[in-house]
This record gives C-alpha cells, structure tokens and sequence, in this order.
C-alpha cells in the first residue's frame, strides 16, 4: 500500500493565506477601516494601522472609542470564523478555494461588552482574541488590544454571538 505524498509546507501556507484573505474580503468595513491579519499557524493577530482618521479626541490625540471597539468586535468575529474554517480545512471539509466565491455567513453579534483601558495612542494596535466557548448555534470571545507593549493592553472586549447555520 502506497501513501499520498505530502504537500509542500509553501503550498498549505499559500492555501491557508488565500482563504483568510478571502474571509476579510468578503467584508467592505474591514477594508475601510484597514484592518489587516497576520497568521501564524492557526493563531490571528489583528493589526490595525494608524490613519488620521481614526482620531476621535484630536486634543489628546487619541483613538476613537467607536474605532477601538470595532475592532475588537472585528478581531472577535474573524477569529471565530477563522477557528471554524480552520478545522474544517483541517479535515478536508472545507474547500479553501471555495471561501470568497459563495457570501459569507459570518457569526452575528449577540452583545459585546468593551472595557477602555487607556486611550488608544496615534500609532499601530494590534489585538488576539481567544475563544472561550463555541457550539453550533452560539460562541464567546474574549478580545484583547495593545499598542507597544502586549502586556499593556489599551482595550478589552468580550462578546457573544450566533453562530451561522450550516
């Protein structure tokens, strides 16, 4: 009996990297707000880039509190839909090519909760999520952000959402 070669290591990152840039693709307030994603493995650090217009306080300056939770919301909602994609992909359910080409059914926001921390400065965030709980109908996230120093954080979330149907 004779196995299936393997695949290169360069194929599945390129594989993976399509199908996570096919997931924010897919939506429009991502890209207004320039929210980028960086893997590794199966681990999401979101990055959020500095922009002018991402100021709500320009006397401070500081970030704005909309901006700041929408992007933890963001980071929480990827990272959800990441971790249910990437199990599939994993066993070979989900076809990765297949991600941008169908609309996505992304988790709906039940509630989320937003502890400010800090001000938000005029420089790069970056925030990880972790997901506490998921199940078929209904999952909870916890969301952290920094900004120069991981282990001080400028905002915090966590939320609930529905998960989509199948």
């Amino acid at each position: 009996m004779t196995r299936a070669k393997p695949e290169p290591v360069q194929v599945i990152k390129h594989r993976r990297d399509a199908a996570l840039k096919a997931l924010t693709a897919g939506v429009p307030f991502i890209q207004y707000l320039g929210i980028q994603f960086d893997r590794r493995g199966d681990e999401l650090t979101a990055i959020l880039p500095f922009d002018p217009k991402l100021i709500g306080n320009p006397a401070l300056p500081a970030l704005h509190g909309g901006v700041t939770a929408s992007f933890l919301e963001v980071a929480a909602i990827i990272e959800l839909a990441w971790s249910t994609l990437w199990e599939g992909m994993e066993q070979g359910q989900i076809d990765p090519s297949e991600i941008g080409t169908s609309p996505l059914h992304l988790p709906k926001t039940i509630d989320f909760t937003v502890d400010y921390l800090r001000s938000g400065l005029p420089r790069d965030a970056y925030a990880r999520a972790r997901v506490n709980r998921s199940g078929r109908r209904y999952a909870s996230v916890h969301v952290e952000a920094w900004q120069d120093n991981r282990s001080r954080l400028f905002a915090q979330g966590t939320g609930h959402f529905l998960m989509p149907g199948e």
